[in-house]
Order: structure tokens, then sequence, then C-alpha cells
């Protein structure tokens, strides 16, 4: 006779919860390998959060616009090993190729093609830029984004990353069908045009030549804007007759002044023309001032349309400057608009006396020309004067210690707003003065979904199977 075998109720149910406890750990590792998984097909931008300092890898609404309004196909072309390509580079490549559908990216190592680095003339971790419609190219150094300086010990260390401005700039470059010409004048001791000036000016697609006016009777043909940067002497008489005539054939020009109190009678003369007055002495502001120095101005700043494009701040700061009073312009045709102001509690300071008021520090004049041509079609045009009473607004020893101010932008919007078909396109560098977040690099979100919350699971589906055996 057979022996009767006894079933354990309690060990039965012990193993049920066993064995669920096991399928719902296996389905919660699948659906965690699942996310895994499409977490992996997401875009960089979205699997990569922009934890870095100064948001490296965060794009402005400039770049933006530009890359939503894009009609033609750009190219990207990386020469480069992209195995051994910084992170921040690949990072920010990925990110901004996938703001537009006209971009495209190609990844080139030219140890295995050399003859690419021949066929478009560049040495190797270059970026090439280009668009076919327009057949247009423009080079990118590694360097160029992943800018170096010298340390006042002497030892090189990273300063700016500077991928946005180079690629934005880059980008509007080769799809645009024109470059603006500014000439910048010499021969009164003018100041030296900083190299972050230059480079920001380049990016929105000007190019910049000297002109000396007592040397040239005429002003180019190709010539887009006059730029007359802090003289240290007075133009001649012949010079002031070239600038009205250029003015009134609907020309462009943008003055900055410098702030010796010499007296520029001649240059003077043409401010006065379009309602701008020199005042005497430097003006000291006794309500807005930067930390009680009372000539270091933060005027009011009443910029608007394209002249307020991009301001971040809404806030400039111009040092040691001379001001300008607002009068009535020699022609009714003439229309004076300030954009930089002193509150009511400036003075004028000279060692005379102080006389107080409000004082203009920046201003643009326009005036429609109308002009006839060989067919006997007038053609409208408008002449413009740009004037900042000191150069200081632009001077490397202010932009550089106060980069968060609008000094720089407001500058590029006084040149690019004269033109219809020229916006500011001009991004700065990031600092890379402080040390980045390397989680960036390898993706906060994928670290968590990779490792974070399997660990959680092994760690909770232990505990539990530690109790249950006990129990």
């Amino acid at each position: 006779m057979k022996k009767k075998m006894w079933k354990n109720p309690e060990r039965q149910r012990k193993m049920r919860r066993g064995g669920i406890s096991l399928v719902l750990t296996a389905v919660f590792l699948a659906a965690v390998i699942g996310i895994n998984v499409l977490a992996g097909l997401l875009p960089e931008k979205v699997r990569k959060l922009d934890v870095s300092d100064n948001d490296l890898y965060s794009i402005t609404d400039t770049s933006k616009k530009i890359l939503k309004d894009l009609d033609k196909e750009v190219k990207l072309t990386i020469l480069a090993n992209k195995k051994n390509t910084d992170e921040r580079i690949k990072t920010f490549v990925e990110n901004y190729k996938d703001l537009s559908g006209k971009l495209s990216v190609e990844w080139v190592d030219p140890k295995l093609h050399p003859e690419m680095l021949e066929e478009y003339d560049a040495a190797e971790d270059t970026i090439i830029v280009s668009c076919a419609d327009t057949g247009k190219t423009v080079q990118i150094l590694f360097t160029d984004i992943i800018q170096q300086s010298y340390t006042y010990t002497g030892q090189m260390t990273e300063s700016a990353f500077d991928a946005e401005g180079q690629f934005t700039s880059a980008v509007a470059s080769v799809v645009s069908d024109t470059t603006k010409k500014i000439y910048r004048t010499t021969g009164h001791g003018e100041a030296t045009v900083s190299t972050t000036v230059s480079e920001m000016l380049e990016k929105s697609n000007f190019a910049m030549e000297e002109l000396n006016l007592m040397m040239n009777a005429r002003i180019p043909d190709d010539c887009d804007m006059i730029f007359i940067d802090s003289p240290g002497t007075d133009i001649t008489a012949d010079e002031k007759t070239i600038l009205e005539e250029y003015l009134n054939s609907g020309g462009n020009v943008m003055i900055m002044m410098g702030d010796g109190e010499k007296a520029l009678p001649n240059l003077e003369e043409i401010l006065s023309t379009y309602g701008l007055n020199m005042a005497e002495g430097y003006i000291a502001d006794m309500s807005r001032c930067y930390q009680g120095n009372y000539y270091y101005l933060i005027p009011n700043l009443s910029a608007t349309g394209e002249m307020a494009k991009g301001l971040q701040s809404e806030t400039a700061l111009i040092v040691n400057t001379r001001g300008m009073t607002a009068g009535t312009p020699k022609r009714d045709t003439i229309t004076l608009t300030p954009f930089l102001e002193t509150s009511e509690n400036a003075y004028a300071v000279t060692e005379e006396e102080q006389k107080q008021g409000t004082y203009v520090l920046g201003a643009v004049a326009t005036e429609p020309i109308e002009q006839k041509q060989d067919g006997s079609e007038e053609e409208r045009k408008e002449a413009r004067l740009t004037v900042f009473s000191s150069n200081h607004m632009i001077d490397s020893t202010v932009t550089d210690t106060f980069s968060s101010l609008d000094n720089l932008t407001l500058f590029v919007n006084a040149v690019t707003s004269g033109f219809d078909d020229v916006e500011n396109v001009s991004v700065e560098a990031k600092n890379l003065g402080v040390t980045f977040n390397a989680i960036s690099h390898t993706g906060m979100i994928g670290m968590l979904v990779i490792f974070g919350i399997p660990i959680v699971v092994i760690l909770v589906g232990f505990v539990v199977w530690i109790k249950r055996r006990k129990s």
C-alpha cells in the first residue's frame, strides 16, 4: 500500500508569493530594458541634459530663429576622428543638428580619407560648413570652438567655448548672397578695434577694411558703412565735405567719440547738422552709476525694434565719457532718436563748472534721400548717422570685466539695424573659466536608466527575498 503524501499549505503559499515576486521583478526589469532602448533612440538634446557651467549646450533664440528660417540645405563636414573628438563638440553638434531638417552632418576621418583635406584645402580637426545652392563654404577649426589663452603664470588654459557663435555665423554666411563692407577711418589717431568686436562683426557677415580719407578723395563704391572710432585729432575740411556728401547721398556713418576733451570742430559740425551737440567735460550721474562711481554710467536704454534685438540684461556700462545734448537738426527731414541717456541728475563736469541735465550717450539720426536714376526714376534711400559718446562702450577692459552687460550686443545691433538684409547673428562665446560638470558627457538620464534603476530593483528584490525566507 502506497504512502499518502501530505501537502504543506504554508509552503505552497510561500512558493506562490515567491513566484509572483519573481515574475514582477522580471517584468520590471524588462520594462527598464525597454525604457533604456527607447532612451537611446531619443535625440541627443533630450538624452543629455545641459548641466554644464554657463549652459555650454544651450542654444539661443537667435540661432533657433536662423535655423528655423533656413530655406537652403547646409552641410557640416567634420574632418576629424569622431572617437577622439572632444565630447563637448560632439554633443553640441548633435544638439545643433536637431534644430533644423535643412542641416546635415558627415564625419570624415582624415586618416582614412586624406584626399578630403586636399579637396577642402583644410587641416585635420576642421568643420566645413557648406551650402550647395550658393557654392559658399566656411571653415571652423576646433581651436575656434574651444579657445585657449595664457594665464598670468604663462600656462595655457581653456578660456571660452564658441560652438554656437561659430556655427550660426557660418550657417548665416554660407546661405547669404552678400557680405557688407565697413571702412574704418585712419589718420587721426583712431582706436584699434578689439578682436572681440571684429569677430562679432564677422559673425554677422561684415568685412572691415581701413580707409584714409586724406589719401583717398572718395569713398569706395562697395562701402556700406563708414566707421570713425575715437579720433584723437579733428578731420580736415576736405574730409568733412566727403563725409557730408556721402551722407547726403544716403550713406551710413557710425561715430564713436573719444575720451579726450580736445575740441573737434569739423567732426562736431557734422553731428550738429543732425541735432547732436557735444557737451564740455566728462559726465557724472548721481542716480545711474556703478556702485557709487559717478563716472561709471549705467544709462537709460530705450532701444526699440532691431536695435533692441537680443538684449538680455538691458543694461549697458559706459565709463569716463563725454556727453551730448539733443538739439534741433538743421533740416526738418532729419529724425533724431536717442537710445542711451543719463538720468536728469547727471552733470557735465569741467574744472570751471558742473552743469546739470540729461545727456545723450547714444543716438541715431536718419533722413530719407531721393535720388534721380538714369531712367529718370527716383530711388529712395536713407541716410543714417549713429553716434556713441565714447568708444569705451566697446572697450575690452569694460566688456571683458562686465561680460553680462549688453554693450557688445547693442553695438552690433546699431551696425546691423541700418540694413534691411542683415541681422545681428553674433553670439558671444561662453566662458570656460569654471569647470563644467562631467555628468553632462555621459548623459544624466542614461546613467540613471542604465545603472541607477536596475540597482534599486535588485536591492528591493534582495530585501523582499530575505524577508520571505525568514518568514
